[in-house]
């Protein structure tokens, strides 16, 4: 995994700052794979309730976390009850690695 421990954390406190203690937050894509190099840092969020503006949620989420990272490309996908699953989605739960 191609986050350091401060840059975890900082992600982790964002996602719990906007979605609160019970999200559960993956990696995935490139940045999983120590042997790669660059990459955005692609994040399923998992929130256990439901999300009225997802849209609005995941690029606030993308801001808290430059925020706490610096400037980056950011990638969320969040996942929430009621919303229908995508085969993204579930590439990302398989691959990705929690922070």
């Amino acid at each position: 995994m191609r986050l350091s421990e401060a840059e975890k954390a900082g992600v982790r406190a964002a996602v719990t700052g906007r979605f609160g203690p019970l999200a559960r937050v993956l990696l995935f894509g490139s940045r999983v794979d120590d042997a790669r190099r660059g990459g955005d840092i692609d994040l399923l969020v998992e929130v256990p309730h439901e999300v009225p503006d997802p849209l609005h949620e995941a690029v606030q989420l993308e801001i808290d976390v430059m925020r706490r990272l610096g400037e980056r490309r950011i990638d969320v996908l969040l996942v929430y009850p009621g919303l229908e699953e995508r085969p993204i989605h579930r590439i990302a739960r398989k691959t990705g690695l929690p922070l």
